[in-house]
Order: structure tokens, then C-alpha cells, then sequence
């Protein structure tokens, strides 16, 4: 609605240009995050891995679905846990702090299993350095709001998308092709999900660690460096 009206509007990405249609100038700056690809020594690497009880022999995949989790995500995720499909992958999961104690019961009581005593697995109600994790795990599954495909672009690394599916006009699976039409990711739409269909994609994936690392190289090729400077730069020639 504000497009039409507004002097400038700043983009996240080239392929949001084609929603704009009545924008009088559209102009690509990125979206402004914290998350960056970093060069993580080896000793601080395995430091993480063992604060998390996950091990270097098996890939790690994270899941996460924003600050408040992902509930369709959540109950997939429960399956696969509770059955024990993930025997070839790690699981670090942030699973949101209003759904971890009911994720806990589910696992008590339907699986009998201990919320910190799985193999394989790591669940958490929230992640505070997000920054560190995602550079050192294999693969990410999650939703794919605007923040979330540009931290995964920046940090270079391959991605499951499952797109929130009440997002305003659908945004969040244009979102997701944009990394998915590069292959860099795969999207599993949120009505088709399930723990046979999410298990069997991640089994594709972490089958083939250079196809994993190649996914996260073409990640990398749309990461827009020196957000913020683009972003003020703008600003300043409106003022």
C-alpha cells in the first residue's frame, strides 16, 4: 500500500521487485542482521559441539521456527525423535520457549524418552548465539521469513524451508525461492509435512557432504555485504 507513496523502497532482495509494481524506486540494500559467516578456530568448534553433547562423525542439521517456534515443525520433529529415524544426523533444536515444556511432556509420555538424555539430539528452548551455531552445523530447517534467508545466505548454508502459511500475500515461500530456484535450498510446503516426508529429505541431503557444502557456496552468492552502509546511504540522499 505504502510502495506507490514512499520516495524510496528498500529491498531484501532482487526477486521482491516484481511484488512492487506501483513503487515509484525500488532500490536492493539487503536486510540488516547480525548473523555473518564466521571462521571458527577448531578448538572453539569442538567446545560448542561438546557443550551441546553432539560429535564431529555426524552431520548436524538445526531447526528452529523463530522466537515463538513453529508448531506444524514442532510435531514432525517429535515423531522423528521419538521414533528414532534420525540414526545418520544430529539434531539441535530450538524449539521455542512457549513449546519446550510441552515438547518435554510429549516425549515423557508418549515415547518415554528424557528431554536431555537423547541420542542424536539437543533440544533447547532458545538459541542465544545463533551466530556460532549456524556456522557450524550442516544444515538448517526452518520458516523462511526475510531475517532468516538473509542469515542463511550469509553464513552460506544449505537450507529445508517449510513457509509459514498464513504469511501476508504468501511472502515466505517467495522467500524460500529465492535460494530454492540457485539450489541452495528444498521447500517442503507446511500442508505436505510430515516426519516421513521431513526425515526422508534431510536423509537425501546429508547423504552427500559435498553436495551439502555446494548448496551453502550458492547460498553465499546472493549475501548482500555492507547492509547498514547501503541502508544510510539511501537514507541521506532522501534528507
Amino acid at each position: 500500500m505504502l510502495s506507490g507513496k514512499a520516495n524510496k523502497v528498500l529491498l531484501g532482495f532482487e526477486d521482491a521487485k516484481v511484488r512492487l509494481p506501483k513503487a515509484k524506486k525500488l532500490v536492493v540494500t539487503g536486510t540488516p542482521t547480525k548473523v555473518k559467516k564466521m571462521m571458527i578456530p577448531n578448538s572453539k568448534r569442538q567446545e560448542l559441539l561438546k557443550r551441546n553433547g553432539l560429535v564431529e562423525t555426524k552431520p548436524i542439521v538445526l531447526f528452529f521456527g523463530g522466537s515463538q517456534g513453529a508448531q506444524s515443525i514442532n510435531q514432525s520433529l517429535i515423531e522423528v525423535i521419538g521414533k528414532k529415524k534420525n540414526i545418520n544426523y544430529q539434531i539441535m533444536w530450538a524449539a521455542g520457549p512457549a513449546q519446550y515444556e510441552e515438547i518435554r511432556k510429549t516425549l515423557k509420555n508418549d515415547y518415554q524418552l528424557e528431554i536431555d538424555a537423547i541420542s542424536n539430539v539437543k533440544i533447547v528452548p532458545y538459541i542465544y548465539n545463533m551466530e556460532e551455531m549456524m556456522n557450524i552445523v550442516d544444515l538448517v530447517v526452518s520458516r523462511s521469513g526475510a531475517m532468516t534467508i538473509t542469515e542463511i545466505a550469509n553464513v552460506g548454508k544449505p537450507a529445508i524451508f517449510i513457509p509459514f502459511p498464513f504469511a501476508t500475500e504468501n511472502h515466505q515461500e517467495y522467500n524460500a525461492k529465492v535460494l530454492e530456484k540457485i539450489g541452495a535450498a528444498k521447500i517442503i510446503l507446511d500442508k505436505n509435512l510430515n516426519s516421513e516426508k521431513l526425515n526422508n529429505q534431510i536423509e537425501e541431503m546429508v547423504r552427500n557432504k559435498q553436495s551439502l557444502i555446494e548448496m551453502g557456496k550458492k547460498a553465499n552468492t546472493i549475501a548482500i555485504i555492507n547492509v547498514e552502509q547501503k541502508i544510510y546511504q539511501e537514507i541521506k540522499k532522501i534528507c
